[in-house]
């Protein structure tokens, strides 16, 4: 397994000089589809990925953001995000990555996100613990999501309709705050080392969360779905924390599922007025 994991960090400090040489270019992005970003780099960064994976791992299966999927009957399967953070890439706000997850028959066994932009090495196997750039890390050690910063997510096409916006204003008055930073792997990343207490999304991708998953587990935390299932690659939802907090966000939720909030939304008001 050894031998996974170091061809992942290679193939991602790799990615990320690829990503940063293009940085340093401003190239313009385009539309893919109606509403997500995409830029010469995702798939620069994305062949680039797939052509060291292939070379390597020549019976692997890689399934990849942009297209870049080579599927068989092989038990091993890679999730690639070439740029993951493109929104934020393409517009200069420094908050991307490249991550790539390794799967066993369905489970993940290997992992890195790298952050290009602070020279950042998450890497996780299963059973041998995470790290940040070779130093061991843990999850935090807050008890309470009330003495706890979180984060969240909002999809690119229809945010407006998303029902995440109930719980992002719950939390944000139950919690000491909710960041939205705009590329799942970095904050699952920093759910991992103890900087988030925990984080939830909707509609992740399986290439969003591979990585991620394995080493909030190897740091000593918890996945779930949002209602307590388990933190499957193809679930609908997923809530991450350190697992001390986890029962109290789950419960949180099921409040929100089933219409009970604790705050109410207030109506729009001038502030001139107030």
């Amino acid at each position: 397994m050894a031998s996974y994991l170091e061809t992942a960090i290679e193939i991602a400090r790799e990615s990320g000089a690829l990503i940063n040489n293009f940085a340093e270019r401003k190239i313009p992005f385009e539309l893919k589809g109606d509403f997500d970003l995409v830029t010469e780099a995702d798939r620069a960064c994305e062949e680039l990925i797939v052509s060291r994976l292939l070379s390597h791992f020549p019976s692997h299966s890689i399934v990849g953001e942009e297209g870049g999927e080579r599927r068989n009957s092989s038990e091993y399967c890679w999730y690639v995000d070439p740029v993951d953070g493109t929104t934020n890439f393409a517009h200069g706000f420094p908050v991307y990555n490249t991550t790539l997850g390794l799967a066993k028959n369905g489970e993940m066994i290997a992992g890195v996100i790298f952050d290009p932009t602070r020279n950042e090495m998450f890497a996780a196997e299963k059973g041998g613990g995470a790290y940040l750039n070779g130093h061991r890390i843990h999850v935090s050690k807050a008890k309470r999501v009330e003495d706890s910063l979180v984060a969240t997510g909002f999809p690119s096409r229809r945010r407006r309709e998303n029902i995440n916006i109930h719980f992002y204003y719950q939390l944000a008055l139950e919690s000491h705050g909710v960041r939205r930073a705009g590329a799942a792997a970095i904050d699952l990343a920093n759910v991992a080392c103890g900087r988030l207490d925990a984080f939830w999304e909707f509609g992740l991708n399986p290439w969003d969360m591979a990585a991620g998953i394995l080493l909030i587990a190897e740091a000593g935390g918890k996945c779930t779905s949002m209602k307590g299932g388990p933190a499957g690659l193809d679930g609908r939802h997923l809530l991450t924390t350190n697992g001390l907090i986890h029962d109290q966000m789950l419960c949180l939720f099921a409040d929100i599922f089933n219409g009970k909030a604790k705050y109410p939304m207030i109506e729009m008001s001038d502030p001139d007025k107030q």
